[in-house]
């Protein structure tokens, strides 16, 4: 028995994979950044809220394990709380970037509707910084978070649907771990 809502969910998905082809140069140059980052003993930063902040550990662990580049993420609870009550929840994670991004990093934000303050004002911070900056969303072409990353990589995700965005942002960085190994099979020690 077919499902309805089922089919027309994998059919967007599948329609959302198939126009990522577009994406695939971008994937080639992030490829390229993150290997040249951990040439350099650089780190890449991954952001986000929510969903986004859980693909952020995963990924920080995947690349840092897997295809042994060095990454982190911002989300242990102390310091999230720590950096929140003293400079704001929209500053946390500006804050956390001018204590912990070294010049050469590259800072990755995810983000849906890529309107989060706290997210605009990390990269803000990252600028000042200099670093390399990737941004992921979704939702609107125009969300202040890929304009305002004129000068670096962003993908769009050209769906309404969060969970949906947030599939392909993972698949997308999943994909960058394995395309980064030049390899999508193995064994984890």
């Amino acid at each position: 028995m077919k499902n309805k809502f089922l089919t027309n969910y994998f059919s967007d998905l599948s329609s959302l994979l198939y126009n990522s082809q577009n994406d695939f140069s971008k994937l080639v140059e992030i490829k390229k950044i993150f290997q040249n980052c951990s040439k350099k003993n650089k780190k890449i930063i991954f952001c986000g809220n929510g969903g986004s902040a859980a693909t952020a550990s995963h990924v920080a662990v995947d690349f840092s394990k897997n295809a042994k580049i060095r990454s982190i993420n911002f989300n242990e609870s102390d310091l999230i709380t720590c950096l929140s009550n003293d400079y704001g929840y929209e500053n946390w994670l500006s804050a956390a970037i001018e204590i912990y991004a070294d010049k050469g990093d590259v800072l990755v934000l995810i983000s849906c509707s890529g309107k989060s303050p706290n997210l605009l004002k990390a990269l803000k911070a990252a600028k000042k910084k200099n670093l390399e900056t990737i941004c992921l969303t979704g939702i609107d072409i125009k969300n202040p978070l890929k304009k305002m990353n004129n000068k670096g990589i962003n993908i769009w995700v050209n769906s309404k649907s969060y969970n949906q965005i947030e599939i392909i942002h993972h698949m997308y960085l999943l994909c960058l771990v394995d395309f980064c190994m030049g390899k999508s099979v193995y064994l984890p020690n």
